[in-house]
C-alpha cells in the first residue's frame, strides 16, 4: 500500500462533519468548517501573522496539508502550496485515462469523494433520447469501463444523459468554502457557490484520489469589483465576455480572481457560476464568489439546506473577505479591474478566440469592418456555461414573443439547445420552456456536452462539407478555429442566451435586439421587449427520470474490463525514468507558430474515442500546430535524420519515426503555449512519442503542469523575444544538448541550451540559450522517476 494510504481512515474526520461512509453519496456533506477554521487558525497565527485575508486567500490556507510544515508565509508566483482537496470530479473522456492511473495507485478506493460524469462522448445529431442511445451504440466499451472502476474504488458514476459535469457538481457537490479539483478546465464554474474549485489534469486528480498533499504554486489573487446592477438586457456572461476582452487569454495567469462589491448581491447563484466558468478563458487558476443570499437560495432549491444552515453561520468569519480587505481593496488585491454593471452592455466575443470582445452596439460595424458572414448559421444555447433555469427561462421569454407575433428562427438558422442536466430538462419541460422552444424551431438535444466540444454532426451541412466561411453564435465558453464542427471557416461568436435568441430569430449577426425590429407575420414591425426569466423554479426543481440519477453502488470486488485487443482501452506501461544524464542529441520537431491550445496539441471532436487508448491517440499529437519555419503551413515538418521516413511530413508521422528510431526530441512554442482545455494527453502523447523538453516563451498552467506530470522538462526563454526566433530558421539542422539537467533543483532555476546548426555533417553555427524551469523538490522528483505515477509506484510497500 501506498504510505498515504491511512488518509483513507480519515476521510470523514478530515472532509466532512457527517456520518462515516463506505461508498459514494449521492450529494456533498456539510463541510467541516471546524475542521478548515482550525486550520486557517493556525496558518493566520504562525506563517500569516494575522494579516488580513482575501476569500481566496481563507480557503486555501484552511486546506493546507500540513501549516506545521511551513515556515514562512507563501510567496504568490514562487511557492508550492501542498493542499488537501475535499472532492474530485471527473468527465468522461478524461477520467479514463486517470483512472488508468489510479489503476496502478494500489488505493483500494478513493480516499476523497469522487464523481465520474458521462458528458463529452453523445454526439449531437437526432435529438436527445435517440443520442444518447447511440452513445451507448459507439461508446459501451467505455461506459462499462468507467462504471465498473467506479463501483470497484467508490465513485459516483453519473450515466450519459444525466447531464454536463459542471452543471451537475453545482446541483449536488458544489459547497462554499471547499476545494475540489476536476479534470477539466471549466471546473471554476462551482465557485458560483462559493467554491474554489480547480482544473486539473488526470495525475493531479490521482493525487487527490490517492491522499496525497497536491500542489500548487501560490496564486496571486485579482480582485474584479462589480458596481452597480445589471440593467434589463445584461447578464452575467456579459461580465465574464468583457473581463475577457481587457485581460486577454493570458491575463489571468498566476491569479485567482475573485469579485466583491455591491454588484455581486445582484447576481443569482448560477450565474456566478458562468462568470466562473468562463474565468478558463483568461487563464485563471479558478475565480470564486463570496457567500451570498443568492447562494443559500439555490442550496435549499437543491435540497442542500443542511449546507445552506452551515454555511451562514460562516458567511463573515471564513466565506468572504476580511472586513478590512472589504475597507480597503486595493491594498489587499494584486491587482483590481473595476466592472459597473449599469453601463454593462451584452457583447459578442470571437471569432477564433474567447478574448476578442466586441460590445452589441458596435457589432453591426465589426462585422462590415471585419468581412464576417453576417448570416448565422445555428444558433446554440446551453454548455455548462449557460444552462441553467434562469438562462432558459429568460430565452424562452423572448422565444413566446416571437410565437405571439407569428415567427419562427430565421429561415437557414439551425436553432439547438442543450440542457445542462436531467433536472434542468425536467424541469425545462414541465414549466413549458421546451415547448416555448420547440415553437419556434428548435431542437433539444442530449444533457450533454455535444457542439461546445465538438461533438457535433454537422457533417450533411453544405458549410461544412464545401469548408465554407460561415457565422455561428453560441452561448459556449470556446470558440478556436474548428473546434465545434470541424470546419476551420466556421466563426463562432460567444453571448449570452438571449443574444443568441434574438440572433436566431434575425437570422443576423448585425441584429441588435435593444435598437432593431422584426417582422412580424403579418408584415408589421415589432422589438423585442427585455427577457424575463425566474432565478429558480417557483415550483422547485423535477426530479427527471430515474435512470439518469447518479449509480453509488460500491463493490470493492468489481473486475474492471479492458480487452487486450482493444482501440478504444488500453492498459498503461510506466514511462521510462531519466538516466541522470544531460539531455543530448535532441532534435526540434517543431518551432510552434502563433496560439497552440490543447485542441491544438490533443484535438477532441472524432478523437475523443481514443482518450483511453495512449497510442492511438498519439496519431493526433500536433496535428493543429503551424510550422514557424514553414510560413505557417499546419501538421507538416522535415524530418531531422537523413535516410527516416518520412522526409517530410505530418507531425505525428515525423515523431512517431523519431521514437521508433530512438530519437529525442522537443518542441519549440511561442507564448501561454497549451491553453484551453486540462487534457493531459497533450502532455502524455508528446511523452509517449518520445518528446523530453518542451521550450516555451510562456506556458499555460494547467499544461505546465501536466508536462511536469508526465516526465516532460518545461523550460521557458530567459529572453523569449529573442531566443524563440533562433529556431524559426530551419529547425529541423538543429541539434540540442542541455547543461544544469544534471545537477537540477528548486534552487537552480536556470538550464543552458547548446544549440548547434548541422549542415551536411558539421557544425556550422552554435548558440547557447538560456531557460528557465520552475519546478518545485517534488516536481523534480516526479521528473527523476519518469512521471508522477511513476513516483507514486515506487512509494509502495
Amino acid at each position: 500500500m501506498l504510505r498515504q494510504h491511512p488518509a483513507l481512515r480519515n476521510i470523514t474526520r478530515r472532509y466532512a462533519s457527517g456520518a462515516a461512509s463506505t461508498g459514494p453519496q449521492p450529494r456533498a456533506s456539510v463541510p467541516n468548517y471546524a475542521l478548515f477554521n482550525e486550520r486557517l487558525g493556525k496558518a493566520r497565527s504562525t506563517i500569516l501573522e494575522n494579516k488580513p485575508l482575501t476569500l481566496a486567500q481563507k480557503i486555501l490556507y484552511a486546506h493546507l496539508h500540513d501549516v506545521s510544515a511551513m515556515s514562512s508565509a507563501p510567496v504568490p508566483g514562487e511557492t508550492y502550496l501542498k493542499l488537501s482537496p475535499d472532492r474530485v470530479a471527473m468527465q468522461d473522456a478524461s477520467a479514463q485515462m486517470a483512472i488508468l492511473q489510479f489503476m496502478l495507485s494500489g488505493m483500494p478506493q478513493t480516499a476523497v469523494p469522487t464523481s465520474i460524469h458521462c458528458d463529452h462522448l453523445v454526439e449531437a445529431y437526432e435529438g436527445a433520447d435517440k443520442d444518447v442511445a447511440r452513445s451507448w451504440q459507439t461508446s459501451r466499451e467505455i461506459y462499462e469501463f468507467l462504471q465498473a472502476a467506479s463501483q470497484k474504488y467508490g465513485i459516483a458514476f453519473w450515466k450519459p444523459g444525466s447531464g454536463i459535469i459542471h452543471q451537475l457538481v453545482l446541483e449536488n457537490y458544489a459547497a462554499p468554502g471547499t476545494l475540489m479539483l476536476g479534470t477539466d478546465s471549466h471546473t471554476p464554474n462551482a465557485g458560483g457557490l462559493g467554491m474554489l474549485a480547480i482544473g486539473v489534469g488526470g495525475a493531479d486528480a490521482v493525487d487527490a484520489m490517492a491522499a496525497i498533499p497536491w500542489e500548487l504554486k501560490a496564486p496571486r489573487v485579482l480582485g474584479v469589483h462589480l458596481k452597480g446592477k445589471m440593467n434589463p438586457w445584461g447578464s452575467p456572461k456579459d461580465v465574464i465576455l468583457n473581463l475577457a476582452g481587457q485581460l486577454s487569454v493570458r491575463g489571468g495567469t498566476g491569479y485567482i480572481v475573485e469579485y466583491f462589491g455591491e454588484g455581486v448581491d445582484s447576481l443569482s447563484c448560477t450565474g456566478m457560476a458562468t462568470i466562473c466558468n468562463m474565468g478558463a478563458e483568461i487563464g485563471a487558476t479558478t475565480s470564486v464568489f463570496p457567500y451570498t443570499a443568492s447562494m443559500r437560495r439555490y442550496l435549499s432549491a437543491t435540497q442542500r439546506a443542511d449546507i445552506a444552515e452551515a454555511a451562514n453561520a460562516q458567511q463573515a468569519a471564513y466565506l468572504s473577505a476580511d472586513t478590512q480587505v472589504k475597507a480597503d481593496p486595493a491594498k489587499y488585491y494584486d491587482q483590481i479591474v473595476e466592472i459597473d454593471l449599469d453601463k454593462l452592455e451584452p457583447g459578442y466575443n470571437g471569432p477564433f478566440t474567447p478574448d476578442l470582445y466586441t460590445a452589441r452596439s458596435k457589432m453591426s460595424d465589426q462585422v462590415a469592418k471585419e468581412g464576417w458572414t453576417d448570416k448565422v448559421s445555428a444558433a446554440l444555447i446551453g454548455s455548462c456555461t449557460n444552462s441553467s433555469y434562469q438562462d432558459l427561462s429568460r430565452a424562452a421569454s423572448l422565444a413566446r414573443q416571437a410565437s405571439k407575433h407569428g415567427i419562427r428562427v430565421a429561415e437557414g438558422t439551425e436553432f439547438l439547445v442543450s440542457p445542462g442536466s436531467e433536472q434542468i430538462r425536467a424541469t425545462m419541460e414541465r414549466d413549458g420552456i421546451q415547448s416555448a422552444f420547440e415553437a419556434i424551431g428548435a431542437k433539444v438535444l442530449a444533457n450533454a456536452c455535444g457542439p461546445c466540444i465538438g461533438q457535433w454532426n454537422r457533417d450533411e451541412n453544405p458549410v461544412v462539407k464545401n469548408r465554407e466561411m460561415n457565422s455561428i453564435v453560441s452561448s459556449f465558453n470556446r470558440n478556436f478555429r474548428a473546434r465545434n464542427d470541424g470546419n476551420p471557416n466556421t466563426l463562432n461568436f460567444l453571448t449570452s442566451p438571449e443574444m443568441v435568441l434574438s440572433a436566431a430569430l434575425s437570422g443576423r449577426l448585425s441584429f441588435n435586439p435593444l435598437t432593431d425590429s422584426l417582422t412580424a407575420a403579418d408584415g408589421s414591425q415589432f422589438k423585442l421587449e427585455p427577457p424575463a426569466g425566474n432565478e429558480l423554479p417557483t415550483e422547485g426543481y423535477a426530479a427527471g427520470r430515474a435512470e439518469y440519477r447518479p449509480l453509488l453502488d460500491h463493490k470493492p470486488e468489481m473486475h474492471i474490463p479492458i480487452t487486450p485487443t482493444s482501440q478504444r482501452l488500453q492498459s498503461l506501461e510506466a514511462f521510462k525514468p531519466w538516466d541522470g544524464q544531460e539531455f543530448k542529441d535532441t532534435r526540434v520537431l517543431i518551432t510552434v507558430q502563433g496560439k497552440c491550445t490543447t485542441d491544438h496539441i490533443s484535438a477532441a471532436g472524432k478523437w475523443l474515442k481514443y482518450k483511453g487508448h495512449l497510442e492511438n491517440l498519439a496519431r493526433n499529437t500536433l496535428i493543429g500546430a503551424a510550422n514557424a519555419a514553414l510560413d505557417g503551413k499546419v501538421n507538416w515538418v522535415r524530418n531531422a535524420i537523413d535516410g527516416l521516413e518520412p522526409a517530410e511530413g505530418t507531425i505525428p508521422d515525423v515523431a512517431t519515426s523519431y521514437k521508433n528510431s530512438n530519437v529525442p526530441w522537443l518542441v519549440i512554442a511561442d507564448y501561454n503555449y497549451g491553453e484551453g482545455s486540462a487534457r493531459e494527453h497533450a502532455a502524455m502523447q508528446p511523452r509517449f512519442l518520445g518528446c523530453n523538453m518542451v521550450v516555451a516563451r510562456s506556458f499555460a498552467r494547467i499544461h505546465e503542469t501536466n508536462l511536469k506530470k508526465q516526465g516532460v522538462l518545461p523550460l521557458v526563454f530567459a529572453r523569449p523575444d529573442e531566443d524563440y526566433f533562433l529556431f524559426t530558421k530551419n529547425p529541423h539542422e538543429l541539434v540540442v544538448r542541455t547543461e544544469g539537467v544534471k545537477d537540477i533543483s528548486e534552487s537552480t532555476p536556470t538550464v543552458s541550451l547548446i544549440v548547434d546548426r548541422v549542415q551536411n555533417g558539421k557544425v556550422v553555427e552554435s548558440h547557447t540559450v538560456l531557460c528557465n524551469h520552475t519546478m518545485s523538490a517534488d516536481q523534480i522528483g516526479w521528473f527523476k522517476a519518469g512521471s508522477a505515477l511513476n513516483l507514486i509506484a515506487s512509494q509502495q510497500k
